[in-house]
């Protein structure tokens, strides 16, 4: 699309003798009115990719010394909503040893108070526990399975965390902000909550 708009803006400005000597010029405003956003976005995504990479070493060392399975969560929830801009809630949620079939809020830092139990079918959470993949929306008006902790929230992503194969637990990140999970983002979510996994294997 840019190539596009770039070599029509020039056409118009290259023929008319009149703009001949201006046709760098204009097409150096249509180059800085389209590449400007497209730049900032690939530095925020550059930036973002970094601080994933740091805090996933940061989860590796304190999973190593962490004695135990809810301090490594409270830990990652603390980090992920601090120093990810829109992470506004960050949680866990742990399959009920007592009633496989409930999910049960577990360590979390956020705004407001979640869902303390939801039905493993029912929700965004149960969705993903259910089909033991990534539940990614980006606008949870639209999708009728969002359970609503909060109002002001715009976006969900839930990634189930297995350990030896077996469901045991969940991350659930929600933000303010629609469209705040990308690709980038669910790979990274992944990542820290395999990474979880693995911790919980010892535990089992």
């Amino acid at each position: 699309m840019f190539f596009k708009f770039w070599t029509a803006h020039r056409e118009r400005c290259e023929p008319a003798s009149s703009c001949r000597g201006q046709k760098y010029y204009c097409s150096s405003v249509a180059l800085k009115v389209i590449t400007k956003p497209i730049f900032n976005r690939f530095a925020q995504t550059k930036e973002n990719m970094s601080k994933h990479q740091e805090l996933l070493q940061e989860f590796r060392q304190f999973a190593a010394t962490t004695p135990s399975t809810a301090a490594l969560m409270a830990h990652i929830s603390q980090r992920l909503h601090d120093q990810m801009a829109r992470y506004n809630w960050v949680g866990f949620y742990l399959v009920d040893t007592a009633d496989p079939g409930v999910l049960v809020v577990g360590p979390y830092v956020g705004s407001f108070s979640p869902n303390v139990r939801i039905p493993i079918n029912k929700g965004l959470c149960g969705a993903a526990a259910t089909t033991r993949q990534t539940v990614v929306v980006n606008d949870v008006a639209s999708d009728p399975r969002y359970l609503s902790g909060s109002e002001i929230v715009k976006a969900n992503l839930v990634v189930p965390i297995l350990a030896k194969n077996v469901l045991v637990a969940e991350l659930d990140i929600e933000s303010y902000f629609a469209h705040t999970f990308t690709k980038a983002e669910q790979v990274f979510a992944e990542e820290v909550a395999a990474l979880v996994g693995k911790f919980m294997e010892k535990k089992l």
